[in-house]
């Protein structure tokens, strides 16, 4: 049901001069941790480009994840509710609501839960400071890890050069976007009914373009140098939707993926272990016999 991708431990560094945790609120209740065979409690969990409202969004596999896996902070990392798209038509469903749900227990069961904003859901960030049911609202976040490490937690869109100066260009690459994932979603469908696991058409035609991978090179060097003068030891980051983890230079760069084409995760254990979980539906047989084995912590193919 679900694939990890392990930092090895050549990758792993000590932090010499550890900062305290952040600022959390005060009397929080206890945890309620998740129980039962197929239930797994995590450190933290790292979230991001869900993109509720759409219809690319895979919101019955992301409220299924939640709903099978506890943690003691959640981050949402951005672009969670895709506002562009509501903006232009609304599009809404049970399993997005399911998804809003699932988020509310683990509030309610004693999570802490971070909403950090990105660019289509920016028109949260007028709320950044301010707790909304629940749910703190930021910029940005420091988070330590279990093992002492500073990790810079953000969305990342202010590295992307066309959201920051041609925004119009950005709106129409979300459109074509967005038609890539209807048909990826299509055969999504048709692959689901002969028991075949997920496969993303819009992320095998986005790995194949040069430009994108120059792209997507180019975003990753820009945000680990960003961490770098920031002095931490790492960044997590969302935005463009590829999931990976490597040492860029001496900072640890960490991209959770998504919820439209690879259904991933950054989890966290108790040891300040981080992996990459690729999240299968367990309504497929195929799936479900699938076992959590670890890969190359280098590229995950979206």
């Amino acid at each position: 049901m679900a694939e990890t991708a392990r930092i090895p431990e050549a990758l792993r560094t000590d932090t010499q001069h550890a900062a305290p945790p952040p600022r959390r609120r005060t009397q929080r209740r206890p945890i309620r941790r998740a129980t039962g065979p197929n239930q797994k409690h995590h450190r933290t969990i790292f979230i991001s480009d869900t993109h509720l409202g759409t219809r690319g969004c895979k919101a019955e596999m992301l409220a299924e994840f939640l709903a099978r896996n506890s943690c003691d902070t959640l981050y949402l990392i951005g672009d969670i509710i895709d506002g562009w798209q509501l903006k232009r038509r609304w599009y809404w469903t049970p399993a997005q609501t399911a998804v809003v749900r699932e988020v509310l227990k683990k509030v309610d069961a004693g999570t802490r839960v971070v909403y950090v904003p990105g660019n289509h859901d920016e028109f949260l960030r007028a709320y950044c400071g301010r707790s909304l049911a629940g749910v703190e609202v930021s910029r940005e976040a420091l988070h330590i890890t279990a093992d002492g490490r500073k990790l810079l937690v953000l969305h990342g869109d202010q590295f992307d050069g066309v959201i920051a100066y041609a925004k119009w260009l950005a709106h129409f690459g979300d459109w074509a976007y967005g038609t890539a994932l209807v048909l990826s979603e299509w055969l999504h469908v048709v692959r689901r009914r002969f028991g075949l696991p997920h496969w993303s058409l819009s992320a095998f035609l986005k790995q194949k373009v040069k430009n994108a991978v120059e792209y997507i090179s180019r975003y990753e060097e820009a945000v680990a140098r960003a961490a770098h003068e920031r002095g931490v030891d790492g960044v997590v980051c969302g935005h463009i939707h590829h999931a990976e983890i490597r040492r860029i230079g001496g900072v640890l760069y960490l991209n959770d993926g998504d919820w439209v084409e690879s259904c991933t995760a950054l989890v966290e254990d108790g040891l300040g272990t981080l992996e990459i979980v690729r999240w299968s539906s367990a309504s497929s047989p195929r799936t479900r016999a699938q076992a959590s084995t670890p890969i190359e912590a280098a590229f995950i193919p979206a």
